[in-house]
């Protein structure tokens, strides 16, 4: 019910708008300055305003209110008012009534469009016959020209019915190519927050049934799943909280401060990982310096996968145009290659080209190496 009243209210309001132009238009019919001004065709003499003048200049006026909602019934109205006008010989300046009904006629009638120009047109015809059947005297280039003009101010209508049609479908367009930047913003977030920890859960696990000999061993490592566990928990919680639309800013983005943390749990999950920082970071965080963090996050999920046990070499260097970054595994894989997606490395390609950087990832005969190159200034 609510609904229905709100569709209601905002017809009416819709036709509250249109109201205050159509009564200014029939006040100005009345205007002697502007008797003059009137639509003449079929150059009938002039008739003194009368009742049925009223009742003219009414019957193509009011209608204007109700041209966006129904505009065949306001076209069909306002014409039959002109048609009247012209016969009885006011010819007052209500007349220009029938151009604004033209224009919002191609503008906003949905349904049977070509039939409602050849309904007008016939009526057309029918009118500039009958005028001169009354002693009319205008001649047929007159009546074409007419007929030119208002076909105009219907084509104006269409015209902007198009426009804002083709503006309804760029807005579309731009809307979806929106969301699936994000949908693929989300999924590479997910995957970086996901493969990472749970990688390191499966490898720390898997370790763990080789300790059971080894009480404080075992008790370490699964101290480390469940590090390893909370902190996935965190940064999903972070992720949700981010989808959250009354959340503010997002305080907890990853910095290259950070990458040491990453390395250290990594160690903890059995790959051997030595960590170098050359240069002095930036003491604002910004998109390259998650970027940095994505990447080396990457680089150590994939040794943790691929070559568990393997040593791990990381660098990170900054400078005051660019950070660069070096993951390099050394030696065989010692398990079984696990599958993966393509994912990782594809969307951190694409995280880092949209910062200006580049980001190569080449196989070796003994190990991987990822290369990555992050300007400074692309991500501020």
């Amino acid at each position: 019910m609510n609904a229905r009243l709100q569709d209601v209210w905002r017809r009416l309001a819709a036709t509250g708008r249109e109201l205050p132009p159509a009564l200014l238009l029939l006040g100005a019919s009345y205007v002697p300055a502007l008797d003059a001004q009137g639509t003449r065709l079929g150059e009938l003499p002039d008739r003194a305003l009368d009742g049925w003048g009223a009742v003219v200049i009414a019957l193509q006026c009011l209608p204007l209110a109700v041209r966006r909602r129904w505009p065949v019934a306001c076209l069909a109205l306002v014409s039959v008012g002109f048609a009247l006008d012209q016969l009885r010989g006011y010819h007052t300046f209500a007349g220009a009534a029938l151009a604004i009904a033209l224009i919002s006629g191609g503008a906003h009638v949905e349904r049977h469009r070509r039939a409602t120009v050849v309904g007008l047109t016939v009526a057309y015809v029918a009118l500039a016959v009958a005028l001169d059947a009354r002693g009319g005297t205008e001649e047929a280039v007159g009546y074409v020209t007419f007929y030119l003009l208002v076909s105009a101010a219907w084509a104006a209508g269409a015209w902007l019915r198009h426009t804002r049609s083709v503006e309804a479908g760029r807005r579309q367009q731009v809307a979806e190519r929106t969301r699936t930047a994000e949908r693929t913003r989300l999924a590479r977030e997910l995957h970086d927050v996901v493969t990472h920890h749970v990688t390191a859960m499966v490898v720390q696990t898997e370790a763990a049934r080789y300790r059971t000999s080894d009480p404080e061993g075992l008790d370490r490592t699964l101290e480390a799943v469940a590090d390893t566990g909370r902190k996935a928990v965190a940064d999903l919680r972070h992720l949700l909280d981010v989808l959250d639309p009354g959340h503010g800013p997002d305080q907890r983005t990853p910095a290259v401060g950070d990458v040491l943390d990453l390395v250290e749990r990594t160690r903890r999950a059995g790959q051997p990982v030595e960590y170098v920082e050359e240069g002095v970071p930036s003491p604002t965080p910004s998109g390259a310096e998650l970027t940095v963090y994505r990447v080396v996050q990457e680089a150590l999920t994939n040794a943790l996968k691929h070559a568990h046990g393997s040593a791990t070499a990381v660098r990170v260097r900054h400078d005051h145009e660019e950070i660069s970054v070096h993951v390099s595994t050394e030696g065989p894989a010692t398990t079984p290659p696990a599958p993966g997606s393509g994912r990782g490395l594809v969307g951190l390609r694409e995280r880092v080209a949209m910062l200006g950087g580049e980001l190569r990832a080449e196989p070796r005969p003994d190990g991987f190496d990822v290369h990555a190159r992050i300007p400074v200034d692309g991500a501020s």
